[in-house]
C-alpha cells in the first residue's frame, strides 16, 4: 500500500502477465510537473548544512513532502537543492500527489 501523501499515491496500478503465466503488477509512470506551471507561495533560503527533509518540514510542515520542493525547483537529484547554503528555493502551494 502506498501512503496517501506519497507522490505515487494517485498513480494507476497496471499489470502484465509473463509468458509463464505470472502476473506482474507495477505503478504507471509519474510525469513530472513543469515548475513554471506550479503555484508558488513563497521562497525559502537554504541554511548551512540544512537537510532537504528538514527544509520541507520547516516550509511545508511535513518532512516527507520534500518531493514537492524538488518538483517546484526542477531537481532530479534532491540533495542538489541543499548543497549550497544561501540558495533560494521556490516553495510551491502544497498539492495532492500525482
Amino acid at each position: 500500500m502506498i501512503d496517501p501523501t506519497s507522490r505515487y499515491a494517485t498513480l494507476e496500478v497496471a499489470s502484465f502477465t509473463t509468458p509463464q503465466g505470472r502476473e506482474v503488477r507495477y505503478l504507471r509512470r509519474r510525469l513530472l510537473p513543469q515548475p513554471r506551471d506550479m503555484q508558488q507561495i513563497g521562497q525559502a533560503t537554504v541554511g548551512a548544512g540544512e537537510r532537504l527533509d528538514l527544509l520541507a518540514a520547516r516550509v511545508l510542515g511535513d518532512p516527507l513532502q520534500y518531493w514537492q520542493l524538488c518538483d517546484a525547483n526542477d531537481a532530479m537529484r534532491p540533495n542538489d537543492l541543499v548543497e549550497r547554503a544561501g540558495r533560494v528555493l521556490r516553495v510551491p502551494l502544497p498539492r495532492p500527489p500525482g
